[in-house]
């Protein structure tokens, strides 16, 4: 299959900038490579990331629920299964996200600003939100929003 035909996935990136201020915005992962996953596999499209240790949280947010200020505890992708929920940076912005959604959180070593380090979240309207975390034992990085393109 011809690489123009290559898909691109959409995914949310939190990041911390050079000035420890916690930002997001859209990316797309586009590395995709037409191949099977095995010996006899019919090929498919993936984007393979870097091998890393990685642990695996299923987490349902109740409605009502709000996570004050704080960063994510490692870079880790998230992505939403049912119901949604938000995530404001410290530069301000809001970003809904609902299923289907994805995003890589990577916001550590962030620096408090008035009352503000890392990011808030929390659910929107009245269902829980349901999600697949999957923490890396990476180093996360400053000031490289959409690292995986």
């Amino acid at each position: 299959m011809p690489e123009s035909d290559a898909p691109s996935m959409p995914y949310w990136h939190v990041y911390t900038d050079a000035e420890g201020v916690s930002r997001q915005a859209r990316f797309a992962l586009t590395a995709f490579q037409f191949q099977g996953v095995g010996p006899g596999v019919a090929p498919q499209w993936n984007d393979k990331m870097d091998p890393s240790q990685a642990g695996v949280t299923f987490s349902v947010l109740p409605v009502g629920w709000v996570g004050e200020w704080h960063e994510n505890p490692k870079p880790q992708w998230i992505a939403v299964l049912s119901g949604r929920w938000f995530v404001e940076t410290m530069d301000g912005t809001r970003v809904e996200m609902g299923p289907g959604e994805l995003m890589f959180g990577e916001d550590q070593n962030t620096k408090p600003r008035d009352g503000r380090k890392g990011h808030l979240s929390g659910t929107v309207g009245d269902e829980p939100c349901t999600m697949i975390v999957t923490g890396l034992d990476v180093t996360p990085t400053v000031n490289q929003p959409g690292r995986f393109r």
